[in-house]
């Protein structure tokens, strides 16, 4: 009888996770992670049937040594063991597969990838211990706190001001809570947003400031709470907009560049678009310059910003605003009568209450951005059985090394 411990496993395919499924001589099945398929390995799976340590006895041609020192422990990647023509393909296999599930075929046109140390904005996770914080993202399935040291995927600058960001949290966390710090880079410098951080005293304040200065960080916002020594500003077309403290923002700026491309040319033309999902105006501004635009969010701040950023720009057509939740109230069929497109980049979750009314209106063309192939099938499931024809779909992978998958297409009636 085979030893447990020297059981052989097949890695058949990665699921959605970017996990090994695997399946062994006995009929039995496991998953294992930093595994690729065709590769036989060996390991004990846990009691939650995933082989923790597998060993690699037969490797694929895809895999390659991670650059990262710390992949090996942190959660925040878990492809970089892949060749990038492996990983870009497998990330088109699954958007092609979920929208095959709801008997869509789809034409993947392309895969944008962007590239190392180009992640502009990150949430890092702090926690104070007893020789000083630690900081940086969570281990794989995991609550542990992997402590970088560098990091491949973010920007040079906010790598940089890692030290100080730990000493943060050093400073403002109380002891065995744990930080959210949302750090962005901009284009006056670092706007860093902490969440879960302990009241903030005189002494605390004091030494935040000085912190904040040692980083020379643009803005540090604690808990609702503003330091501001510049103005934070992003470059939106031909807008600067200061975003509130946290502010929803695509990962690069070459992922934003590539979905931002699909979208202009899938409404070249368009005279009236309704944004829904509209945040800070990334794709409002820009498409300013060519339409009248009315974007749609359910939160007041991102659309402040985003008027306030259109009020002190020249060159673009007129912007109007309308805080909504799209999910409990959707724009229906007689509001999306005033427009002759749409732009719509919802959440992970989707858009099935708003689909259903896209679908149902006489809009001429949808522009459609997601950031999950599973909800977007549903959602263009919608759309396709109301008459609605998909274009090609370009994936657009900003989350480099990771599972996540973004895509762009455009929809017109067939």
């Amino acid at each position: 009888m085979t030893d447990a411990a020297t059981t052989e496993w097949r890695v058949d395919r990665l699921g959605r996770r970017g996990d090994g499924i695997l399946s062994g001589p006995d009929g039995r099945s496991a998953l294992a992670g930093r595994v690729l398929p065709g590769e036989i390995i060996t390991g004990t799976p846990d009691d939650t049937g995933r082989v923790m340590d597998p060993r690699i006895v037969t490797p694929s041609a895809h895999r390659i040594t991670p650059p990262c020192p710390h992949y090996a422990q942190c959660g925040s990647c878990s492809l970089m063991h892949a060749t990038d023509g492996f990983v870009a393909g497998w990330k088109a296999g699954m958007v092609r597969a979920a929208l095959s599930a709801h008997g869509i075929e789809a034409e993947i046109a392309g895969v944008a990838t962007s590239p190392p140390a180009s992640r502009r904005r990150a949430v890092l996770s702090g926690r104070r211990t007893k020789k000083g914080a630690r900081l940086g993202f969570h281990g794989r399935a995991s609550d542990q706190i992997v402590d970088l040291g560098e990091c491949r995927v973010l920007r040079p600058a906010i790598v940089a001001t890692l030290p100080v960001l730990r000493d943060i949290v050093a400073v403002g966390a109380s002891r065995g809570a744990e930080l959210a710090l949302t750090v962005t880079e901009t284009g006056s410098g670092l706007d860093v947003a902490v969440q879960g951080g302990k009241p903030l005293d005189p002494s605390t304040s004091d030494r935040l400031l000085r912190l904040a200065d040692e980083g020379d960080l643009a803005r540090l916002d604690w808990d609702g709470t503003a330091f501001t020594r510049r103005v934070p500003v992003l470059r939106m077309g031909r807008s600067a907009v200061t975003p509130p403290p946290g502010a929803f923002l695509q990962a690069t700026a070459e992922g934003e560049a590539a979905l931002l491309s699909v979208v202009r040319k899938a409404l070249s033309g368009a005279r009236r678009i309704v944004d829904l999902f509209a945040g800070c105006g990334t794709f409002t501004l820009p498409l300013a310059t060519q339409a009248e635009i009315h974007a749609v969010e359910g939160l007041s701040a991102p659309l402040d910003a985003l008027d306030t950023a259109w009020r002190a720009s020249t060159g673009l057509r007129r912007v109007t605003t309308e805080t909504r939740d799209l999910a409990a109230r959707p724009l229906l069929p007689d509001e999306l009568a005033e427009y002759d497109a749409a732009i719509i980049d919802p959440p992970r979750s989707g858009a099935s209450a708003q689909a259903e009314q896209l679908a149902a209106s006489t809009l001429e063309r949808v522009a459609w951005v997601s950031c999950d192939p599973v909800s977007f099938a549903r959602d263009a499931a919608t759309m396709a059985g109301a008459g609605w024809r998909m274009g090609p779909v370009y994936v657009v992978d900003q989350f480099r090394w990771s599972p996540h998958v973004e895509t762009v297409t455009g929809f017109t009636r067939d």
